[in-house]
């Protein structure tokens, strides 16, 4: 499985946010916007929560088993695998999300904000690209504190999958 990459994760939100923002001002154009709910920057932040409080525990039940503390419940390596997949699955889900939101956001914002029905939507969806970015940086972080450490004198022998 390869590591995520920041930059592949930012282009995806980007495209999104533009695709959102232009959908946004189209669908504008020919109707009402649908509102942005107030339950998406609440998700995203419960899912950020969930994924960071998952990275602490196991690098904290990682560090105990390398150090061999008496007692140190070690990690199942299918636990481990199953966290890194959770962990790239909602990051990847995230960053389009997040982008979808900010374009929306954006949109908002530059074509006036008349009343407070405007305005608490560019809100929610400003509080949702920031969950959305913290479900990235917990998903990050879980995929980081789950990594095998390299093995540096057997880089490119037999057994390692082609980059």
């Amino acid at each position: 499985m390869r590591q995520l990459r920041i930059r592949v994760l930012g282009g995806i939100f980007a495209v999104a946010g533009v695709l959102a923002w232009a959908v946004a001002g189209l669908w504008d154009a020919f109707g009402s916007l649908p509102g942005v709910p107030f339950a998406a920057p609440v998700v995203l932040a419960a899912i950020a929560a969930v994924l960071a409080a998952t990275a602490l525990s196991l690098r904290s039940r990682l560090k105990a088993q390398r150090e061999r503390q008496p007692g140190a419940k070690g990690v199942d390596p299918m636990v481990a695998a199953r966290a890194v997949v959770f962990g790239q699955a909602s990051a990847l889900v995230a960053a389009p999300v997040a982008g979808m939101y900010g374009g929306v956001g954006v949109f908002l914002l530059t074509n006036g904000l008349d009343g407070g029905s405007r305005g608490d939507q560019a809100l929610y969806a400003g509080l949702a690209v920031l969950a959305g970015l913290a479900v990235v940086a917990a998903g990050l972080l879980l995929e980081r504190v789950c990594k095998l450490p390299e093995d540096e004198d057997d880089e490119g022998g037999p057994g390692t999958a082609p980059a």
